[in-house]
């Protein structure tokens, strides 16, 4: 049975940063791939707001060249991108004035009666300004959604503050912090795989999982992000967010419904659980690393330094976590967390491992058996892996493989696999904010985080280099192996 598409009602989503990198590669696509699929009502609108000097029609020939760049092969119709172009608008507008409000008050004034989203695709030093003239322009009414991408701050401190400048212009019920590994199929599968099967919940704990591995391994390096990258890290830009939000996915209790707020409070529940990483255990839970030259598909490639320009910086862009949840399901069992760029391959994935089988029946002979695993993978192909143990066909005795059952998306399901962002703008719509982290959520998330990095700071723990295209320090491997495992090999 095939899903069908439920339209939205009509709406304005202003997109600030509408010139930028977010807004070309993903927003402009996104909606247009929404169109497509009929989820758009008429008359729905998109109004790029930026600084920069330009017309409608400017606007839209800079649209159309996002279009052709980042659609595949077929997805570029001509039909289809002349009525998506047609919704475009542009208002040239500043932040920290007052020029071009008015402009964009005007344009609103024709759908006091739509859902209207903002959506800031902006350097969040500017989120506050924006918020603040936003409410002062009186366009905030009860049908108005903000939408703030990552960092939310630097620390707790500062996304406390970030929280409450936001939180003067919008009730919380309006913010939507997004984060797209929330949007990815695979993830939301994790809720389906485990509350809606009888065969994993009664597993789903200490008694039957030995450990689980998160990780998030990119291929590329800075890509353009220098300046960001250098004053964030892997540990701010990965593990405070993605990472974090994966492991509440596993590891929370089932919640009442499916509501958003009932699923936000288990992962809050989650997140205060997690035992303290700080000066006395940094050392030995945490490693830091940071790629030096090496190799990708693409062929050599610089080292960080190299890449920043700067031989003096200790940020890492590879880090690795043993985590522990302190309650009754998960005592013992141990959660490794890594990610890091210019890696040996592009995967995301979530590794449940089970416990062995506590005694063999089987002689030698009949070959090692190996603990089963549940391989959720996110990206690339996405699909999901339960590995098991068989019998190898055939005369001559018992002899076991370690083979997994495969539910590839592309190849269950067909068709095109949407990306996470359509479903994501589509829930701002909505006001279905399941998949976005509460501020609670957020500040609850650096106050784990903070300690590591202090403990960072205090001891002047270095980061240990890798070569581009491995798999990250060696430290990384003995963090795992030193408790008797090792880390999962995609296949």
């Amino acid at each position: 049975m095939s899903s069908q598409t439920i339209p939205v009602d009509p709406f304005d989503y202003i997109v600030f940063g509408g010139t930028g990198d977010l807004a070309e590669r993903k927003l402009l696509p996104a909606l247009y791939h929404r169109q497509i699929s009929g989820q758009l009502s008429e008359p729905t609108r998109i109004i790029g707001a930026s600084r920069s000097d330009l017309s409608d029609d400017a606007y839209r020939d800079f649209a159309k060249q996002a279009l052709s760049e980042h659609l595949k092969e077929g997805e570029f119709q001509d039909d289809e991108v002349k009525r998506f172009l047609d919704r475009l608008h542009y208002v040239s507008i500043d932040a920290s004035s007052d020029r071009g409000w008015d402009r964009l008050t005007t344009v609103l004034a024709d759908g006091q009666d739509r859902v209207r989203a903002f959506y800031l695709a902006v350097s969040p030093s500017i989120f506050g300004k924006i918020c603040e003239r936003i409410s002062s322009n009186g366009l905030i009414n009860d049908n108005t959604r903000i939408v703030v991408e990552k960092p939310i701050g630097r620390d707790l401190a500062t996304a406390h503050a970030l929280n409450d400048t936001i939180g003067k212009a919008f009730a919380e019920e309006q913010i939507f912090r997004i984060d797209h590994y929330l949007g990815k199929e695979t993830v939301q599968n994790l809720m389906a795989l485990r509350f809606a099967n009888a065969l994993y919940e009664p597993l789903w704990n200490s008694a039957h999982i030995d450990h689980v591995q998160i990780t998030v391994a990119e291929s590329v390096g800075l890509e353009g992000r220098a300046g960001y990258y250098d004053r964030a890290g892997a540990l701010r830009d990965m593990v405070q967010n993605h990472l974090l939000q994966l492991l509440c996915l596993v590891a929370m209790e089932a919640p009442t419904s499916i509501d958003a707020e009932a699923v936000r409070d288990e992962k809050l529940k989650v997140l205060r659980a997690l035992r303290p990483i700080d000066d006395s255990n940094a050392a030995k839970l945490t490693v830091r690393g940071q790629y030096r030259a090496g190799a990708s598909a693409e062929g050599a490639v610089d080292g960080y330094l190299e890449e920043l320009g700067d031989e003096t910086s200790n940020t890492e862009t590879f880090v690795a976590i043993k985590a522990e949840i302190e309650n009754w399901r998960w005592a013992g069992v141990p959660f490794y967390l890594r990610t890091g760029k210019r890696m040996a391959q592009r995967v995301s994935e979530i590794v449940i491992n089970f416990k062995p089988i506590p005694h063999s029946i089987f002689s030698h002979g009949a070959g090692q058996i190996i603990a089963n695993q549940l391989v959720i993978r996110l990206q690339p192909d996405e699909g999901v892996k339960q590995w098991i143990m068989i019998k190898d066909p055939g005369p001559g005795g018992m002899r076991l493989r370690h083979v997994p059952l495969d539910m590839s998306f592309a190849a269950s399901f067909g068709g095109r696999n949407p990306d996470a962002y359509e479903r994501l703008l589509m829930d701002v719509i909505r006001c279905n904010q399941t998949l976005f982290m509460r501020r609670d959520e957020v500040e609850a998330a650096w106050h784990w985080i903070d300690p590591i990095l202090t403990a960072w700071e205090d001891s002047d723990q270095a980061c240990q280099g890798y070569t581009a295209g491995t798999s990250g320090p060696t430290n990384a491997i003995a963090l795992i192996e030193r408790d008797g495992r090792t880390w999962h090999e995609s296949r």
